[in-house]
Formats: structure tokens, C-alpha cells, sequence
């Protein structure tokens, strides 16, 4: 049962970085062509650049992590603390934009797409991009916090690995140690979520109140305004469904801590939230309309190349 549970999480997460891989990797290459051609960049293509860039790196750093962190390795990892620690601090870096970077979009949606006449929202809504730049200097309050207690857990945990040589003591250390970092990346994770549900209420809000205005104007129901509104909704709802994913995969990762032969099942809870950062790269080509079109002339190329009985063809 071991050994099934170690080989589905090992093909789940593998099939995951193949996937994040090839779309965080489509958009910052799209983005950067695109660049390369006008020599400027939209707001929108910057942060969908970063968030695929903080991807790309989060799930090579993911990959590394939990594939040093079996129990034949620790004792190996307990000589290697540096690595350890730079592995560690990179994961959460990697993290920390992964999901506040995917926040400041909801938020660049909303406010961008949104109608509303409030005088805040309107002052707001000409800043945007200060909005977001602010949002991800602020984000920064919580990323310091996690590196530092991070860094003290990894002290605790080397020095009382040396104190005791133990196969079993070093994984109880190395459990508890693990059981805190995840409460820590819960609290931490809860905050981007609310912000970007926030932003999904008010969007929807704004579509239901221009609808209403458009049916008492008597103008058609589909006008440019409700269909961008759609889109966003649609956008951001795809993006809480999978981050949801990920904040049940966090929160059941407490539950593995207990019993040491429950590591397998924390390894598989753990596989299972890097579907945020592969499948919602994804999500993100297919709400774009430069990325969509450019994704749509990949496939007809490939599907030419292959028709023509090219050897590139896979």
C-alpha cells in the first residue's frame, strides 16, 4: 500500500511539473517574444509573466524538496543543512508570489473590468498598476515572517538531530518541525484567498448591477461590458476552485504528522496542491486572448508538421 501511495504521488507530481512546465512556460515565452517585437509590455503581460516565471521556479524547487524528504534521506539532509535551508527558503519565495502574484491578478481584474461609481473605487481603478505594486509590497509583511521562523525551525531541528542519532528521533524532529511550517503556510495562504474572493464577490456584484442596467435601458444583455465581466468571473472562480485545492492540501498535510507511516499520505496531500500552479497556467492561456491565439497557431503548426509526416513530430 506504501509503495502504491510513494508511485501514484511520484506520477501525479511528475505529470504536474510536465504540465506547469510546458504552460508557465508557453506564457513567459509568449510574453517575451511579444516584448522582444514592441519593446513594451502591458500590465496584464507583466504579471502573468512573473507568475509564470514564480512558478516555473516553485515547481522545479517543489520537485527537489519532497524528493530529498524521504526518511532514508534525512539523516543525509541533517549533514547538508545549508542545502537544506536554501532549498527551503527558495520553496517558500517561490510560493509566496506563486500565490500573491495570482491574488494581484483577481485584484488587477476587478479593477479594471469592474463598474462602480464610488468615488475610492474610481481613484483606485486610474492606479491599478500602483494598486498591484503596492499589494505585492505589502504581501511582503508576510513572506519575512515565514523565511525567519523557517530559518529558526531548521536550527532547532539540526541541532537536535546532532543531540540525537536516532533513525526514529530525527523523523519525530523532523515531523513536528513539518507540522509547524504547515499550520504557518495555512495562516499564510488564508490571507491572498479572502483577498481574491473579495474581489470575486465585488465582480459579481458589478456584473448583476450592469446587467440590471442594461435590461432597464433596454439594451441586449450581451454587450462588450457583461461579456469582459463574464470572462473575469469565470477567471477568478477557476483560479479559487484550484487555490481551494490547494488550501485542502495544506490543511490535510496536518493530518499526516502524527504517525510517522503517515508520511506517504502527506507526500500525496503535498503532490495534489501543485495542481495550482501547473493547471491554472492553463486556465490563464485560455482567458487570454493573445495566449489562446498564440496556443491555437502552436497546435495548427504541430498538427501540419505531423500531417506532413515531419520527423519532429512526436
Amino acid at each position: 500500500m506504501v509503495n502504491i501511495l510513494w508511485s501514484t504521488s511520484i506520477v501525479i507530481l511528475c505529470v504536474e511539473v510536465v504540465v506547469g512546465n510546458l504552460g508557465n512556460g508557453f506564457i513567459a515565452l509568449v510574453n517575451y517574444m511579444d516584448w522582444v517585437k514592441k519593446r513594451k509590455m502591458s500590465s496584464i503581460d507583466q504579471i502573468l509573466t512573473a507568475l509564470a516565471l514564480s512558478r516555473l521556479g516553485l515547481l522545479w524547487i517543489v520537485l527537489v524538496n519532497v524528493t530529498s524528504s524521504p526518511p532514508s534521506l534525512l539523516e543525509a539532509i541533517k549533514k547538508i543543512g545549508v542545502v537544506m535551508r536554501v532549498v527551503c527558503i527558495t520553496w517558500i519565495v517561490m510560493d509566496h508570489f506563486n500565490v500573491w502574484l495570482a491574488s494581484s491578478l483577481s485584484i488587477f481584474y476587478f479593477l479594471k473590468i469592474a463598474r462602480f461609481s464610488n468615488s475610492v473605487f474610481l481613484y483606485l481603478k486610474w492606479r491599478v498598476k500602483k494598486v498591484v505594486v503596492v499589494t505585492l509590497l505589502a504581501s511582503l509583511v508576510f513572506l519575512f515572517p515565514r523565511i525567519i521562523l523557517m530559518n529558526t525551525y531548521i536550527d532547532a531541528w539540526i541541532e537536535e538531530s546532532k543531540r540525537n542519532t536516532s533513525h526514529t528521533s530525527s523523523l519525530r524532529i523532523f515531523a513536528q518541525l513539518s507540522r509547524l511550517v504547515v499550520m504557518l503556510t495555512l495562516i499564510f495562504l488564508s490571507v491572498p484567498f479572502f483577498v481574491s474572493l473579495t474581489a470575486l464577490l465585488l465582480l459579481i456584484f458589478s456584473l448583476w448591477k450592469h446587467h440590471k442596467k442594461m435590461q432597464h435601458n433596454a439594451q441586449g444583455s450581451r454587450d462588450a461590458s457583461i461579456m469582459e465581466h463574464i470572462k473575469a468571473v469565470k477567471t477568478v472562480i477557476a483560479f479559487l476552485l484550484l487555490y481551494t485545492i490547494l488550501f485542502l492540501s495544506v490543511a490535510l498535510q496536518l493530518s499526516s504528522f502524527d504517525i510517522l507511516e503517515k508520511f506517504p499520505i502527506m507526500f500525496m496531500f503535498h503532490a495534489a496542491g501543485m495542481v495550482f500552479p501547473s493547471v491554472h497556467s492553463c486556465v490563464l492561456i485560455l482567458g487570454n486572448s493573445k495566449l489562446r491565439q498564440a496556443s491555437l497557431s502552436v497546435l495548427q503548426w504541430v498538427r501540419y508538421r505531423c500531417k506532413d509526416g515531419r520527423p519532429s513530430c512526436l
